[in-house]
């Protein structure tokens, strides 16, 4: 390909509404374009590196024994109703009527759909275990779409689905998977982890995730630094061990005292002259439609997931002004709320609130907190869970071991189902002594545009993108300086004619541009190698070549340089 015909509409400024390196470098190196909030363009040098993605996601499903089919983008609101996930998915599913107001779904994910297919196809267990997936368009209707392909409401998804007539085939099959997903983003020159996942709207009691590592990830991964233990979760999903002050002091009476004004740890601790981990605060959430009051030591947090799974409420968020004034009777003052003679439809304490040793709480009362505030002795009933986020130091719930984090970008998860979905939709087959079973099923799916973003992530410097060689848009950039020149020329072509005959897809930079601003640019769309052929190393004999993730480029013999060329591609990372 010539860059004189290509659309690479590079740029210089960043986007505005750049948060994260990727977004901005898939603007500026002209992958995408946005179309709005979420949605994008993909330009031909964007929509490469998404193929390529694929075609690795391809290959190592269908060695993995996977079937590809393709289902509908839209799905019917029955299926949904059925599952029971048109009721409890949120407000993330983009839901729809058509001209006979009939409701149906835009799918950002498609168990329903799979399971409908196979229940109709499936009767024996002769025909299981079966997996089949997809590459298709999802939607889900972000609340704030952001970080450009990370976090959009339209984006490229492989989801694939096992149908097992056993528990412990299905377990078997879920490791294979495991391996696969780590085949390919190995493939992909990603360094990954797998970590202990959440399963959220998708179901199932096991779940893991992959991750990209990178600074600016989405996510918080607490891991135990000891190899031989190998504990490595999500903030969502991660327990330990939360290390408590020793209190050599007695429970005193409880008291009110006048706190004017102090509503927050912070001002409270201030003005008592304690410290966070001496108080009790309250968090306040909206669960579907009750109102949970949450109890923790000041200087934690809740984990909304591990609340999540206590409370089955599916649409959980922080308790609004408006939410808690519908809530009168239960009793709560914010800013002041404590857990005395307060009646929301959950009350409940973290375990760390039973080490607060004459601690501070609020009195429900504005202006007003308690202290010398016990658990055991002043709420003889309470409800303790562990509720709390891990943060860095807490002790691996395995082996103790302080915990470390790190950021990650998740670009892939697989879930062992079990029957969740076979039986909603009555996906039943017939075992070896005809008895109708539900299927066990698996799913497992991988972010394909996530996942070249997350590449960017960890590939970039401050000139612009560094591709991993499998998933780069071209191979070898051949750079003509002085295009004019007939030597320049002649020597580009037979570059060009003897590299393609070889294999090797190039892009040739055939623009009569200065060679600054065409260095510029290749740095920017970050092909592995380029090749730069001028006037002034032709009089040596010489052509240039410099990998992108190098500082420096080497001059190499003319003679023999399509050997060398090709020997120099294969050492990119």
């Amino acid at each position: 390909m010539r860059w004189s015909r290509a659309l690479i509409p590079t740029v210089k400024e960043t986007p505005k509404d750049a948060e994260v390196a990727s977004h901005s470098l898939m603007v500026r190196a002209g992958m995408m374009r946005k179309v709005g909030a979420g949605i994008f363009n993909y330009l031909p040098l964007g929509w490469k590196v998404v193929q390529k993605v694929a075609q690795i996601v391809r290959e190592e499903m269908n060695k993995a024994g996977a079937q590809e089919i393709l289902m509908p983008v839209l799905s019917p609101a029955e299926l949904w109703m059925e599952s029971g996930r048109w009721f409890v998915y949120g407000k993330e599913l983009m839901r729809l009527k058509d001209r006979h107001e009939h409701d149906y779904v835009l799918g950002p994910t498609h168990e329903e759909v799979v399971t409908d297919l196979v229940r109709r196809e499936v009767q024996s267990y002769r025909e299981l275990p079966l997996c089949l997936y997809q590459i298709q368009t999802k939607f889900r209707d972000e609340v704030r779409p952001r970080f450009g392909v990370m976090r959009g409401r339209e984006f490229s998804m492989k989801d694939a689905y096992s149908f097992h007539a056993t528990p412990e085939d299905m377990v078997k099959y879920y490791g294979v998977m495991r391996d696969t997903y780590v085949n390919i983003f190995t493939r992909c020159g990603l360094d990954t982890r797998v970590v202990i996942g959440h399963s959220g709207a998708i179901g199932g009691k096991i779940a893991e995730e992959l991750m990209v590592l990178a600074d600016t990830g989405e996510s918080v991964v607490l891991a135990c630094p000891d190899a031989s233990c190998g504990y490595t979760a999500t903030d969502e999903t991660a327990h330990g061990v939360v290390t408590h002050a020793e209190a050599d002091e007695q429970p005193r009476p409880l008291e009110k005292i006048h706190t004017p004004g102090k509503e927050t740890i912070e001002d409270v601790t201030a003005f008592l002259k304690k410290t966070p981990a001496q108080t009790v605060k309250a968090l306040l959430f909206r669960c579907d439609d009750k109102l949970a009051v949450v109890f923790v030591r000041g200087d934690r947090d809740v984990n909304p997931a591990k609340l999540h799974a206590v409370v089955q409420g599916f649409e959980i968020e922080i308790a609004d002004a408006a939410f808690i004034e519908s809530k009168k009777a239960a009793g709560v003052v914010p800013g002041y709320c404590g857990p005395l003679g307060i009646k929301p439809e959950h009350l409940l304490f973290d375990e760390t609130v039973r080490h607060v040793v004459n601690g501070i709480v609020g009195a429900n009362e504005p202006d007003y907190h308690l202290v010398n505030f016990n658990v055991s002795r002043d709420v003889p009933d309470a409800q303790f869970h562990d509720l709390v986020l891990q943060v860095k130091g807490d002790g691996c719930p395995r082996c103790g071991t302080p915990m470390v984090t790190f950021r990650g970008i998740e670009v892939g998860n697989i879930f062992q189902l079990g029957t969740k979905y076979s039986e909603a939709l009555k996906a039943n087959f017939l075992d070896e002594g005809n008895a109708e079973k539900p299927m066990f099923m698996g799913c497992y799916g991988i972010g394909v545009t996530r996942t070249v973003a997350a590449a960017i992530e960890q590939h970039h410097d401050a000139n612009g993108i560094i591709w991993p060689r499998a998933i780069a848009p071209y191979d070898i950039l051949l750079q003509p300086l002085a295009v004019d020149n007939a030597d320049v020329a002649r020597v580009t072509g037979e570059l060009e004619a003897a590299l393609e005959k070889r294999g090797y897809d190039l892009l040739v930079d055939d623009r009569d541009a200065k060679p600054g601003f065409k260095f510029k640019d290749a740095d920017l769309i970050g092909i592995p190698l380029r090749v730069t052929i001028s006037p002034r190393s032709l009089g040596e004999g010489k052509v240039e070549v410099k990998r992108r993730c190098d500082e420096k480029a080497v001059l190499i013999p003319l003679e023999g340089a399509v050997e060398k060329i090709i020997e120099t591609y294969h050492t990119c990372p």
